[in-house]
């Protein structure tokens, strides 16, 4: 797989990813910068209409001409005076603007040691699935869920899909993983297969980090032959859904250490990392980290995305000393996002997360609603609705997208947080059973959270088993309290319902010492 690299001066620009690179080093150019820059070059010095521009920076959306204006005055600092002293990008005035350098056009194949330096994020590439039962004419649908997996990874932005024709390709060819990976340009490999057995079908999923030769990853589903039709589609994005965190995640983990000489793309990278470890010291340093990439670079979403998230996260969790600074800081940083990348699903979800925790549940929901339109299979979008009809009084509302987003994203490190709201949803809206079922795939989880102990505990005396009830109790009891538990929106939302809680716990024993809190019922 050969990637097209367009030269001027000392920067070479990749299209193909947006990768901007000044004497072999990233530069962080940002989405809008890179889109620009894309038409610019390829115009070969024509001159391209302010009209054409905006219409690639902001498609299908009425801005102002000035926003124009202030993009390619941005990318003009970025990329410095040219040889001659000069703009590289000239103004045409009334009509556009026009790239000044005579632009050469290299082409790398998969074993340049540049095409390997430019690849600022991780790759992968959807192998087509074995059909194991034999039969020629059921290849059809191995071949079609392996199009669908590349068509639903191809929606998320964290990382690179090589294109079905590269990869079924070499169908035939050796399955060595690491040859395939260095051919096809990429970090991950998906595979799978089907298998047939009467009238029904099993279909194994595999995701594999190919260099490092490890296993990521791995689930298979058993249906009836006649619902793979109905399914497949949900196949398709249930994988994806849990592929994109896990490749995240990992990627992550691959940071340096922080050196002082980093470009802002890696700066988020380095926030992502400690982000995840979910603790008051990995949050106030991965802040940090977040807030050197948005001053490095105003214009990269993901810095203001994750800022976002982030300071949410410290008024969740209790870990801030001035909750309105860090919620307006929050606000501020998700709203930039969505102005720089307004068809970014997860720009709407800081909005939506940010607005949960500073009081306005309403904007959550619509900012959720708006994610998950963005990306059908998109999972934090379906839990922060969740959370967020929640928080207004609407159990009822919360209990289906909660359960989807779980369903979509099992492994998330904060999903105590979730499971005890889909446990609270499913208690409020009378269904006790589905509350204490809940509880128990929660444990699983996450078994040293008081929260969701609580939550057992009043489960459980709500239904009549006090033996439970006063064992989780007790069992919470024994835990260290955290400074918080993500619920005080909740709380404070429905006072009727916290009472209720509060009350149940009573009768399973639970016995609150601390007398310096601020209500009888803290954690629940």
């Amino acid at each position: 797989m050969s990637t097209q690299r367009l030269a001027f001066g000392p920067f070479e620009f990749i299209a193909e990813n947006g990768c901007l690179l000044r004497d072999n080093r990233p530069v962080a150019i940002g989405a809008r910068g890179a889109s620009l820059l894309a038409v610019l070059l390829a115009a070969d010095g024509r001159v391209v209409t302010k009209s054409a521009l905006m219409d690639v920076v902001w498609p299908g959306l009425a801005v102002e001409e000035s926003n124009l204006s202030v993009q390619i005055a941005a990318l003009r600092k970025l990329l410095g005076p040219a040889s001659d002293g000069g703009d590289w990008i000239v103004t045409v005035p009334r009509v556009g603007y026009r790239f000044s350098s005579p632009v050469e056009r290299r082409t790398d194949g998969p074993d340049s040691p540049r095409h390997s330096e430019a690849r600022s994020s991780p790759g992968i590439a959807v192998l087509p699935f074995e059909n194991l039962g034999g039969d020629a004419e059921r290849q059809y649908l191995a071949d079609g869920i392996a199009d669908d997996l590349i068509m639903a990874l191809a929606r998320f932005r964290w990382f690179r899909v090589a294109s079905r024709g590269a990869s079924f390709a070499l169908r035939n060819g050796p399955r060595d993983p690491k040859s395939i990976a260095h051919h096809l340009g990429v970090d991950f490999l998906v595979d799978g297969a089907i298998r047939h057995t009467g009238d029904r079908m099993r279909i194994s999923v595999h995701l594999a980090d190919a260099i490092k030769g490890a296993t990521v990853w791995s689930e298979h589903y058993d249906l009836q032959v006649v619902e793979v039709f109905a399914v497949q589609d949900a196949i398709a994005e249930r994988i994806a859904a849990a592929v994109e965190p896990e490749l995240l995640l990992r990627h992550g983990l691959q940071v340096a250490p922080h050196t002082g000489n980093v470009t802002a793309w890696d700066l988020v990278r380095q926030g992502t990392f400690n982000f995840h470890k979910v603790t008051q010291p990995t949050h106030l340093l991965a802040r940090r980290f977040f807030r050197e990439a948005a001053e490095l670079d105003p214009m990269l979403p993901e810095a203001q995305i994750w800022r976002a998230r982030v300071n949410a996260g410290l008024i969740a969790y209790g870990w801030t000393e001035n909750p309105a600074s860090d919620g307006k800081e929050g606000l501020d940083a998700a709203l930039r996002a969505i102005y720089l990348d307004a068809r970014n699903p997860y720009a709407h979800y800081a909005l939506a997360i940010v607005s949960a925790y500073t009081g306005r549940a309403n904007q959550a929901i619509l900012a959720a609603e708006r994610s998950i339109e963005l990306g059908p299979s998109f999972a934090l979008g379906y839990l922060v609705l969740g959370m967020a009809r929640l928080f207004v009084g609407d159990a009822a509302g919360a209990r289906k997208p909660l359960a989807r987003g779980l369903e979509l994203n099992p492994h998330d490190p904060q999903n105590a947080v979730w499971f005890s709201l889909l446990m609270l949803a499913l208690f409020f809206s009378g269904d006790l059973e589905g509350a204490l079922d809940t509880g128990r795939a929660a444990l699983k989880a996450r078994p040293d959270w008081p929260a969701l102990l609580r939550i057992q505990a009043c489960c459980h005396t709500a239904v009549g088993d006090s033996q439970e009830a006063r064992r989780f109790a007790a069992a919470a009891g024994d835990l260290p309290e955290p400074a918080g538990d993500a619920l005080g929106p909740f709380r404070d939302g429905n006072k009727e319902w916290a009472t209720c809680l509060e009350g149940l716990l009573r009768q399973a024993g639970h016995q609150t010492t601390g007398s310096d809190r601020t209500t009888t019922f803290p954690e629940v």
